[in-house]
């Protein structure tokens, strides 16, 4: 067996992509887009070395861009057999999907409308017929069922804790007469993220692919970083002043509004104004209530009086023109805008019209990627550019990295403990290379086992 990763290698964290070949079979395991940055995002191609007719299915751990990005690409190019994942994240990715595909067009347009005539027009990835036709070929599957997927290969879905409907994926994979575990975690969820249920850890494996995200440290404890959220939105409240959350449509602009309305509930602070300014938070919104199944104990316990949410303070800004209005409107007020790592999207239209004023607050309540501008307002940037225009930087600026979906390295290594016994050969993934080169020296030191750091397009044999 072999494996090539095609993605969220040598030091990147988008893009996860794994090639999965034996010699009766060969399976994709996610096919993340590339994100932060016009160098991250030039990688966006098919994956080198896969030859989409003779690819046999396509296996996704969650609906997050870096995990799915790219499978409508493998569409558009003719790859017509199935793509298993849970119904949670079928129905999630096509949310996701079809607001890339909207976006990249928007961008195209754009850049084409200044671009030299007498060069070749910048074309989308993927259009949204390609997402449509991604949609007839989704195969739901349940987790921990364990699906043949091709021939010599089976797999089970197993919970990780990230974002409802988020799985690893464990593959058994059968040559000859030899049988092997091969385990992907995908993103793994704290043990303390509301909403979803905890991540499950597997017991045994051969071969393990680990994501760092977080690999060198913790997060805050997430108490903390509530009640630091709601002392932030309370002074900004008190100053009257707009509150900006750049925010991940799916999951994360749920784990916001539910603390917001926890605190409205309890009367932890007065209410407010909330502008869900996505029309994917909105319609992620709505999905996420279709699958009460995966809600952790503590939701199923606040349901009925924190959801539908209240609308005397919780409204949808649906429209292009719904979203041009809130430049009109006065503090306070909170902004729920994508994209999360501030690469696109209404976040930016409202950062050119609010992050000169110093009575902005903007909140950054999840990772920002190398390259991206969030990256640079954590950073502590003076001005930014925003669609050519520079954007002097008066707004305070507040990171609050506890509300992460991705679990910290305690988090890690209690999820791979229980796999430690089986001695599995040990791939990290998915991180900067402080942060997995950090993890791996812990797991060897633990464990005695000693991770590889693939680079991008590296070929492992198992």
């Amino acid at each position: 067996m072999k494996i090539k990763v095609v993605g969220a290698a040598s030091g990147e964290v988008t893009g996860s992509a794994y090639f999965v070949q034996t010699e009766h079979a060969r399976v994709l395991v996610d096919a993340g887009m590339f994100q932060g940055g016009k160098k991250s995002e030039a990688k966006n191609r098919l994956p080198a070395g896969v030859n989409l007719a003779q690819l046999d299915a396509v296996l996704l751990t969650h609906a997050h861009l870096d995990h799915t990005g790219r499978a409508p690409l493998l569409v558009k190019h003719g790859f017509k057999g199935p793509i298993f994942a849970t119904a949670a994240t079928i129905d999630l990715a096509e949310l996701i999907l079809q607001d890339s595909a909207r976006l990249q067009a928007q961008d195209a347009r754009r850049i084409n409308r200044w671009r030299d005539p007498s060069l070749e027009p910048v074309e989308p990835l993927y259009g949204p017929e390609h997402v449509v036709s991604l949609r007839k070929l989704a195969r739901a599957v349940q987790f921990h069922d364990r699906v043949a997927v091709a021939e010599g290969i089976s797999a089970r879905w197993i919970e990780a804790g990230h974002m409802l409907g988020s799985a690893s994926i464990e593959l058994t994979v059968k040559e000859g007469e030899r049988s092997k575990i091969v385990l992907f975690s995908g993103d793994l969820g704290p043990t303390t993220l509301p909403i979803v249920r905890q991540f499950e850890a597997p017991q045994g494996a051969d071969v393990v692919f680990l994501e760092s995200t977080y690999g060198n440290r913790d997060h805050r404890p997430y108490p903390e970083t509530v009640a630091e959220f709601e002392s932030l939105v309370g002074q900004a409240a008190q100053a009257r002043g707009k509150i900006l959350v750049p925010s991940f449509a799916v999951g994360r602009t749920q784990q916001i509004l539910y603390h917001l309305a926890v605190m409205f509930y309890r009367k932890r602070i007065k209410p407010f104004p909330v502008y869900i300014d996505s029309p994917m938070a909105i319609e992620a919104s709505k999905t996420v209530v279709k699958h009460p199944d995966l809600f952790d104990k503590e939701l199923r316990e606040w349901k009925s009086r924190l959801l539908p949410l209240d609308k005397r303070y919780f409204a949808a800004s649906v429209t292009s023109r719904d979203s041009q209005s809130l430049n009109r409107v006065e503090g306070p007020c909170l902004i729920l805008a994508g994209a999360g790592m501030c690469n696109g999207g209404r976040i930016l239209h409202h950062f050119r019209e609010n992050l000169w004023r110093e009575n902005t607050h903007v909140l950054i309540v999840g990772y920002q990627g190398r390259g991206s501008l969030g990256r640079r307002l954590v950073e502590g940037a003076k001005s930014v550019s925003i669609y050519g225009e520079t954007v002097p930087v008066r707004a305070t600026v507040n990171t609050l990295n506890g509300f992460s979906a991705h679990a910290g390295q305690s988090d890690l290594l209690k999820w791979f403990s229980p796999l430690a016994a089986s001695k599995p050969k040990v791939f990290l993934t998915h991180g900067e290379d402080i942060p997995r080169r950090t993890l791996g020296s812990l797991i060897e030191k633990r464990f005695r086992l000693r991770p590889d750091l693939p680079l991008q397009g590296e070929v492992l044999e198992v």
